[in-house]
């Protein structure tokens, strides 16, 4: 499968403009679609399922652990790879967060084209993989 959508879930301008910079460098046709909360993540999702979430976890309005329970009570599919991509160094928040059986890989900012390897290699896209 290839990445053909991602959804990136920041309330930093700065951080969502690296993110698509790098999500199109490393490929021009993937979709950016963004969220500058969980809440706004919520109600895009309502309307499409993207091939991969990549969310931050302090925002404000609702923040990356709040969204990822709303998502699993809310939502019966969910996207292939659900990313956290976040300054928190902490183990707890990474263990947090991969305790969702959702919740596929955790990244530290910022964005790089290996950590979209990794993501294209849980979708089996092999133009990516390599």
């Amino acid at each position: 499968m290839r990445m053909h959508s991602i959804l990136t879930v920041d309330d930093d301008e700065n951080d969502q403009f690296i993110c698509t910079y790098t999500i199109h460098r490393f490929d021009p046709g993937i979709k950016v679609l963004q969220a500058m909360n969980g809440l706004e993540a919520l109600t895009l999702l309502k309307a499409t399922t993207p091939d991969v979430i990549i969310l931050d976890i302090n925002m404000p309005v609702m923040n990356g652990f709040e969204f990822l329970e709303h998502y699993r009570e809310e939502f019966a599919t969910h996207a292939p790879v659900v990313a956290m991509l976040t300054s928190s160094h902490h183990a707890a928040d990474r263990e947090r967060a991969l305790h969702y059986d959702f919740v596929t890989s955790y990244f530290e900012k910022p964005l790089t084209p290996e950590n979209l390897r990794a993501m294209a290699v849980l979708l089996g896209d092999g133009k990516h993989g390599a």
